[in-house]
């Protein structure tokens, strides 16, 4: 009896350290990539902010991490779209296609996202498995930025796909004018508050 007891808490003490070590990878994952995007945004290379603004810029802002919010999607690939001209906060009007079919769960509802492919982008060898999330939630326009966020994706292997909010970032448009940035079709909105992920730059 005490030897199904050692051999039960054993596995139990496994499986929390297993736990463990996953949580601290996927923290480890969603700080990496904020730490590059605070680093693109202070190169002038790549940063929307100009020159006069880069170097008092002093790093995002975010939410807190929340893993409830890094989760796993079923993954529907769509056929035969037809492209469409995303509309955009400029100008200029890219064209799209949807592409992907996300159906995942939070807190235990069920929720719709697709993924969508330019047109053009989708030309150049590195980006020929891009995908582009661009999405709005309950906390636009007080938390986080009006004009929705976006994720970036690749076009996965399986039929399930891993759709981390934590790593959602802000349009150029959130820091500056003269950006045409793609406005988050109304298939998008999500019904619910995102709290994680980067915040409106106003918060800052």
């Amino acid at each position: 009896m005490k030897s199904i007891f050692l051999s039960i808490f054993s596995l139990f003490l496994f499986c929390s350290l297993q736990a463990q070590t996953e949580n601290e990878k996927s923290i480890e994952e969603i700080l990496t990539f904020r730490r590059g995007l605070d680093t693109d945004y202070q190169d002038p290379k790549e940063s929307p902010l100009g020159a006069e603004n880069i170097a008092s810029f002093a790093g995002h802002q975010y939410f807190p991490i929340d893993l409830g919010l890094r989760v796993w999607a079923k993954v529907e690939k769509l056929t035969n779209q037809k492209s469409f001209i995303m509309p955009t906060s400029g100008p200029k009007k890219p064209e799209y296609r949807k592409f992907l079919k996300l159906t995942f769960s939070i807190d235990d509802s069920s929720y719709v996202l697709f993924a969508y492919q330019n047109v053009s982008l989708v030309q150049k060898e590195e980006y020929k498995d891009f995908l582009f999330l661009p999405f709005t939630d309950k906390t636009n326009g007080f938390e986080s930025y009006g004009g929705g966020r976006y994720i970036d994706l690749r076009i996965p292997a399986s039929d399930s796909l891993l759709l981390d909010f934590n790593q959602c970032y802000n349009p150029y448009c959130a820091y500056t004018s003269g950006y045409s940035c793609p406005i988050p079709p109304k298939e998008n909105a999500l019904p619910i508050k995102i709290e994680t992920g980067i915040l409106a730059p106003e918060k800052r």
